[in-house]
């Protein structure tokens, strides 16, 4: 797609990311789940959210079927409005970064292109790239929504497994083998890596931001 207009300029403002983020006493960054559907993104993003949000952290989930309910309710399934489907989720992504939050994002997200995009548009220091291992038996066997059924049965096209491929990731960030993990387990290992990597201070070691302009 092309870029932003010519006759378009981007407005700055006297309050800014390091700001918002020290406001809200933490360090915001992107959870990207990827996986196949039935791979546990949306239950994982659920806990590890739960458990961020109880230790005082400011966190929001970008479902893949929650968002088509509104951002991308015109998109249909096929490769070009599944590309832009992942677009238009990094895009808010970063608008929750720049407000300070730690965003979750459950999206199968199946190319690597796509996810190149948003790692790029994100930036290192705030994207994590979490790969759900689980096998498509296994997922298949899952099939929580029935949706592997329909694609079998022919009522879904282009169903990431089935008719569409899914370009594992080459260098996740963090890989969990949800096919025999528990969630819980999974969770926690999310957890131990934000900790260990200092994404979650302590609430009260966050400095109160300073009254200025840029």
């Amino acid at each position: 797609m092309s870029g932003a207009p010519s006759s378009l300029t981007w407005q700055d403002f006297p309050v800014v990311r390091g700001m918002r983020a020290a406001r809200l006493r933490q360090k915001p960054c992107v959870l990207w789940f990827t996986g196949l559907s039935g791979s546990g993104k949306s239950t994982l993003a659920g806990l590890v959210e739960g458990t961020l949000f109880s230790q005082g952290y400011l966190t929001y989930v970008l479902d893949g079927d929650n968002v088509r309910h509104g951002l991308c309710r015109d998109l249909d399934f096929s490769h070009q409005a599944r590309v832009e489907n992942i677009r238009r989720v990094g895009e808010v992504s970063k608008l929750f970064i720049d407000a300070g939050m730690i965003v979750l994002t459950a999206f199968i997200s199946p190319f690597r292109k796509d996810r190149a995009l948003v790692h790029e548009m994100i930036g290192d220091a705030q994207f994590i790239e979490i790969y759900l291992d689980a096998t498509l038996d296994v997922c298949e066997r899952r099939d929580p929504k029935g949706l592997y059924r329909k694609a079998r049965d022919g009522q879904l096209r282009h169903f990431t497994g089935i008719d569409s491929p899914y370009e594992a990731p080459q260098r996740a960030d963090i890989v969990l083998d949800t096919s025999t993990a528990s969630p819980a387990r999974c969770a926690q290992t999310i957890i131990d890596y934000l900790q260990k990597g200092g994404w979650l201070l302590p609430q009260s070691s966050m400095p109160q931001p300073a009254v200025s302009a840029r």
